[in-house]
């Protein structure tokens, strides 16, 4: 473990080096001197346009008409100016204010006043940005605005004049050029793909030269064979990726037929892996598990992809590659995080939630994990990504991860990696009578010598889950828990729309549904209480909600096992306890600790 905090260290002073080294490296290729570099032969039309699967909201160009323009759930009061002239009231705004992903939506209102926002907007950022410099031209923001103009080159370049038009194409070119030279600049994982796919983009749509030299299919072909891996999942573990990826893959795959160029087999075979992984991560209420990354599930978007699945694969019980596992039986599905952190440098939005599970129940989530904020509210980001957002085992109060790296993410501009556990297995049996999950990891071994193994075991109709927590320390505890004799916390954090009341015995707590399903969690060792929660993956922002904990201590043992489960209790059934009313209620301020 110590050899593996080292290696850490290096690969992050490696990749901060890099970084340095790139960001000067772009300071240069940015420079009058060497402008020559993105000169050639202007783009003289389009071809076709890809589909953009994105939903849109016809009505934010009733907005812009108001002076406010709304992006990352902040909103730029624009008076008389232009977006691109005001200071961006939020760093996520401005991203995506320069990707032009909102082109989306003057393009569905389909009006003669939409149509000249979009044009005067395109005019004016290439008046403001169009210089080479600044956040504009990040090689990932950069991706984001070619795809976007070229998607939504109709409501550019219809009405446009000769001079607007030729102002618009020599932008455009000038973007391309400066992608080919910098596209490998960008973070790894998403955004460096995201440069090969707005590559991909151009060089078929644009005829300025022969398709097949411009849509760089052999560097697509390898980062997508690198970062989609065997059973679908991304190489980032996080499932948000896969939606984001699919919105650009599918248009891309036409675009390629549509230009009677055959698609590199390596874009096909993602798409069709990826499919699947769709269907895997979707719990009864069809949204995502919460797992590294993951917020609340573009309901819309999701849908508009899984329309295009042409292959309706079963998706995978045990997703071995990505790290995931999944329980289905009845009306319960539950998925379970089993896999170690990603490479470093693609773990800045990874999760300290192994061992981690969400549940449903019918079509309703029952238990959760926190999830991250859908907007850019600093504040709850290291909380979304410690062990004590989860439904899981914290020991000691303390993650079974780490985030690691120099400043904070405002600072910095980089948000911290995550480094552990060194060891996370699983293995699974869906073959005979109740399905089975075993899995643990190693993350609380350095620090106090003790190993967490979790089991899983759903009956066959889905009415009842049941779980084992053992915490081993073969050699005895270390540090800290030595000194508290090993205390734990096993958290079951419950969606906001569920109520909850502990039994008369403070053994049990009944937790019932939207529905008025009723599911009963039991606890055979521990302390049971009812605690405060957040729920944060929510559209419209923190919600308050609430947890079960289950918390004791070790003592003098060297193996200590928690068992528990949670059994829909059935119509009829006496119960102990009158619910609370339903909690829906905002949350206000992080809790806090760890």
């Amino acid at each position: 473990m110590i050899a593996d905090t080292i290696s850490n260290r290096v690969r992050l002073t490696t990749s901060a080096a890099g970084r340095a080294g790139r960001g000067a490296w772009r300071g240069l290729l940015r420079s009058r001197a060497l402008r020559w570099r993105y000169r050639g032969e202007p783009i003289d039309r389009l071809y076709l346009t890809p589909q953009d699967l994105r939903t849109s909201d016809p009505s934010f160009s009733s907005e812009i008409y108001h002076g406010h323009f709304g992006l990352a759930g902040v909103v730029g009061l624009l008076g008389a100016d232009s977006p691109f002239a005001i200071a961006p009231p939020s760093p996520a705004w401005a991203r995506e204010l320069h990707g032009f992903g909102w082109l989306r939506h003057l393009h569905a209102a389909r009006d003669e006043i939409s149509g000249e926002q979009a044009r005067t907007l395109v005019s004016d950022w290439i008046a403001l940005h169009g210089d080479l410099r600044g956040l504009a031209w990040e090689p990932e923001i950069t991706a984001r605005r070619i795809i976007s103009w070229l998607s939504h080159a109709a409501i550019l370049v219809e009405g446009a004049d000769e001079k607007s038009y030729d102002t618009l194409v020599r932008s455009f070119a000038l973007q391309f050029r400066f992608l080919k030279s910098t596209y490998r600049d960008g973070p790894d994982g998403l955004a460096r793909l995201t440069g090969l796919i707005a590559l991909a983009f151009a060089g078929l749509c644009a005829d300025e030269q022969q398709p097949s030299s411009l849509a760089r299919p052999k560097q697509l072909a390898d980062e997508l064979k690198r970062q989609v891996l065997a059973d679908g999942g991304h190489i980032s573990r996080n499932p948000a990726v896969l939606i984001d990826l699919l919105h650009d893959l599918l248009p891309l795959r036409q675009c390629f037929i549509a230009r009677d160029q055959v698609p590199p087999p390596e874009l096909l075979t993602a798409i069709d892996r990826m499919m699947p992984m769709l269907r895997f991560f979707q719990l009864g209420d069809q949204g995502f598990a919460r797992f590294n990354g993951m917020g609340s599930t573009p309901m819309e978007s999701l849908a508009a992809l899984i329309v295009h699945d042409d292959v309706q694969g079963t998706p995978v019980s045990h997703a071995e590659k990505s790290g995931y596992c999944r329980l289905a039986a009845g009306a319960t599905v539950m998925l379970a995080d089993t896999g170690r952190a990603p490479p470093i440098a693609l773990s800045a939005d990874a999760h300290a939630g192994c061992l981690s599970f969400e549940m449903s129940a019918g079509r309703h989530p029952l238990i959760v994990n926190c999830g991250v904020p859908v907007h850019d509210e600093s504040e709850w980001r290291a909380v979304s990504r410690s062990t004590a957002a989860h439904s899981t085992l914290t020991v000691n109060d303390t993650s079974s991860a780490q985030l690691v790296g120099a400043g904070s993410p405002a600072a910095t501009g980089h948000k911290p990696g995550l480094a552990g556990p060194v060891n996370a297995q699983a293995a699974m049996n869906t073959r005979d009578g109740p399905a089975e999950l075993r899995a643990s990891h190693d993350g609380y071994d350095q620090n106090y010598g003790i190993t967490h193994v979790r089991s899983w075991r759903l009956s066959e109709d889905g009415a009842l889950l049941e779980g084992i927590d053992q915490l081993i320390a073969p050699h005895g505890l270390k540090g800290a828990a030595r000194d508290n004799k090993g205390k734990y916390a096993l958290r079951f954090h419950l969606h906001p729309t569920a109520r909850v009341e502990a039994s008369e015995d403070g053994k049990s707590a009944f937790i019932c549904l939207p529905d008025n399903e009723i599911w009963r969690l039991s606890a055979g060792e521990g302390n049971m209480n009812i605690e405060e929660s957040v729920f944060l993956a929510d559209v419209k922002g923190p919600r308050h909600a609430l947890q079960i904990v289950v918390s004791g201590a070790m003592g003098g043992a060297t193996d200590t096992t928690l068992r528990w489960s949670l059994k829909r209790v059935a119509a009829g059934e006496p119960r102990e306890a009158k619910l609370a009313e339903d909690t829906g209620a905002e949350a206000e301020l992080p809790p806090g600790g760890e």
